[in-house]
């Protein structure tokens, strides 16, 4: 069940979202803003921005410093989450929580070939609701 796998997620050192957004309307900006809110070392990953929310993007999961130690937040399209999940796989980080609208199948059947199930979250818990977003601030 993914609810068991949340403390331990959260409990990471520092987390990633992929998918942030400029945008503060879109999920990806929420989600980044979420983890500020709550103190969380936080890096967004997006490939076209270089700084979001003040804080400097990175291109792609692979530019962390630290992968293996890195909890990260997907807020991407199912089509672009099989490609994070491949390279997440590749990079040794097991903490991956897909917020909801990144899941389908496909998604899923890459989490197993990768050998992700045993820690992903999916299927329905979002970090907004698990800590707690004010969207004024």
């Amino acid at each position: 069940m993914s609810a068991a796998k949340i403390p331990a997620f959260l409990s990471a050192s520092s987390f990633a979202v992929v998918g942030a957004s400029t945008n503060r309307e879109k999920f990806g900006n929420k989600v980044l803003r979420c983890y500020i809110q709550h103190g969380k070392s936080i890096t967004p990953i997006n490939p076209k921005e270089r700084m979001i929310e003040g804080i400097a993007a990175l291109a792609n999961l692979s530019s962390l410093p630290n992968p293996t130690n890195t909890a990260v937040s997907v807020v991407t399209p199912p089509i672009v989450t099989v490609d994070i999940l491949e390279e997440a796989a590749r990079l040794g980080i097991k903490h991956i929580w897909l917020q909801p609208g990144c899941e389908s199948p496909e998604v899923m059947a890459a989490a197993a070939r990768f050998g992700l199930l045993p820690t992903l979250i999916s299927g329905g818990p979002c970090v907004l609701v698990e800590l707690g977003f004010d969207d004024h601030r």
